[in-house]
């Protein structure tokens, strides 16, 4: 295991029982195309993607069944069905997270966290702002960036099937 896989594995879960912090301002503050009440997202979203979308959560790595994901097709936010990132631009990064190099054009927004203490790039989805994860320079070519996405923040829709509408 190297340093960083400890790091993200274990030094988390010693510090914040399994969770990182909640973090005091989230990108779905501000003026997004889907808005919902917290308890209308509490309705639609699982307690584990609700936590991770709108209150800053992170899950246990390596405990997406995404991680292991295979097959051609689209992720998706799993609060309004926004396309994320092509499965063509998924990568295994060794972190327990599902990871992508590349996300979909315009699908995502960023922001800086100071949650562990140093400047880090949170993303959050272009449509509802709901919190997917960060973003690292330390990914593949031909972008070298890690898109470390929470798992249950997604939904892999396979190339065969018809892409969701998009929830307004």
């Amino acid at each position: 295991m190297t340093r960083r896989q400890f790091a993200i594995a274990w030094l988390p879960g010693m510090f914040f029982g399994g969770m990182l912090p909640l973090a005091a301002c989230n990108a779905a503050s501000g003026k997004f195309v889907v808005q919902r009440s917290k308890a209308e997202w509490r309705k639609l979203l699982s307690p584990e993607s609700y936590h991770v979308l709108f209150e800053d959560g992170t899950e246990r790595p390596g405990s997406s069944p995404l991680n292991q994901e295979k097959r051609d097709g689209t992720y998706i936010c799993v609060a309004c069905n926004n396309p994320l990132f092509d499965s063509a631009h998924k990568y295994e990064s060794g972190t327990g997270w599902p990871s992508f190099y590349q996300p979909i054009p315009d699908s995502l927004g960023t922001k800086t966290d100071y949650k562990l203490l140093l400047p880090r790039t949170e993303y959050h989805c272009s449509r509802c702002g709901g919190h997917h994860g960060h973003v690292f320079n330390d990914g593949p070519q031909p972008t070298g960036k890690r898109y470390c996405n929470n798992g249950v923040a997604l939904r892999f829709v396979e190339r065969a099937e018809k892409l969701p509408e998009l929830l307004s």
